[in-house]
C-alpha cells in the first residue's frame, strides 16, 4: 500500500481528498494535517509516501512546508492541491520537486489519475537496475514520440492503471473485476482493456461455466 498524508486547512476538503485517495486501489491514508506545522510533524512521525500539500495554511503556507522538507532533506514524494492560480506559485512549486500540481475544485478522476501514475512510475523504477531514456520520460511526465495514441476519451494515467491490474492478475481479470480494483465503471474499464486487446498487449480468453454465455477474461501479453 502506498501511505499518503492529506494536508489541507479545510476540514471538510481534506475529508473528501482523504475519501478520494481511499476509494483508489493500491492507496491508504496514514494521516490527516490542517496547518503547516503538522504537516511537518506528521511526515516527519508517519513518514509517508506521498503527501497531497494544500499552499494555503493558516500558519505556514505550503510551498513553505515543501521548503523545509527539502531542506531537512526529506525527499517525500509531494502532489501540490490548491487554489493559487497564480504563475509563481506554479513556478515555486516546480523548483521545490513537486510531482504534479492540481487546481481545486477537481473532480475524483483528476487525482486518481495521478496516484495511478504515480503507482506506475514506483513500480517502474522498483523494476528497474538503470533508466532509459523512456523511463525517465516516463517520470518526468513527458511521453516519447512513438509512445501509441490512445482512442478519444482514455487517459494515459488510467490505461496504467489498467495495465496494472492485468499485470498483476496473471490468470486473467473480466471486465466487472477490473472495474472493482480501479474504481471505473464498467463500461469504462472494458474500454480500456478492449484497447489492449486491439494493440496486442493483451488477449481475450473465454470462461465456460453454468448456463448463459462465456465470461470474457482479459490476460495481459505485454
Amino acid at each position: 500500500m502506498i501511505r499518503v498524508l492529506v494536508v489541507d486547512d479545510d476540514f471538510m476538503v481534506a475529508k473528501v481528498h482523504g475519501g478520494y485517495v481511499a476509494r483508489t486501489p493500491g492507496f491508504e491514508v496514514v494521516g490527516v494535517a490542517h496547518t503547516g506545522a503538522d504537516a511537518l510533524r506528521l511526515v516527519r512521525e508517519l513518514r509517508p509516501d506521498l503527501v497531497l500539500l494544500d499552499v494555503y495554511l493558516p500558519d505556514l503556507d505550503g510551498l513553505g512546508v515543501l521548503r523545509e522538507l527539502r531542506g531537512l532533506g526529506d525527499d517525500v514524494d509531494v502532489i501540490l492541491i490548491t487554489a493559487a492560480t497564480d504563475v509563481e506559485t506554479v513556478r515555486r512549486a516546480m523548483r521545490g520537486g513537486v510531482l504534479h500540481y492540481l487546481i481545486k475544485p477537481f473532480e475524483y478522476a483528476a487525482l486518481r489519475d495521478q496516484l495511478a501514475h504515480f503507482a506506475a512510475v514506483r513500480r517502474r523504477l522498483g523494476q528497474l537496475a538503470s533508466a532509459g531514456q523512456a523511463d525517465v520520460d516516463e517520470v518526468f511526465g513527458s511521453r516519447p514520440r512513438s509512445a501509441p495514441v490512445l482512442p478519444k476519451g482514455l487517459s494515459a494515467q488510467t490505461a496504467e492503471l489498467v495495465e496494472g491490474v492485468l499485470r498483476e492478475r496473471v490468470g486473467g481479470v473480466s471486465a466487472g473485476e477490473c472495474a472493482s480494483a480501479t474504481a471505473l465503471a464498467r463500461v469504462s474499464a472494458r474500454r480500456y482493456l478492449e484497447h489492449f486487446v486491439s494493440t496486442g498487449r493483451a488477449e481475450v480468453r473465454l470462461k465456460y461455466g453454468g448456463a448463459g454465455r462465456p465470461e470474457r477474461l482479459y490476460v495481459w501479453r505485454g
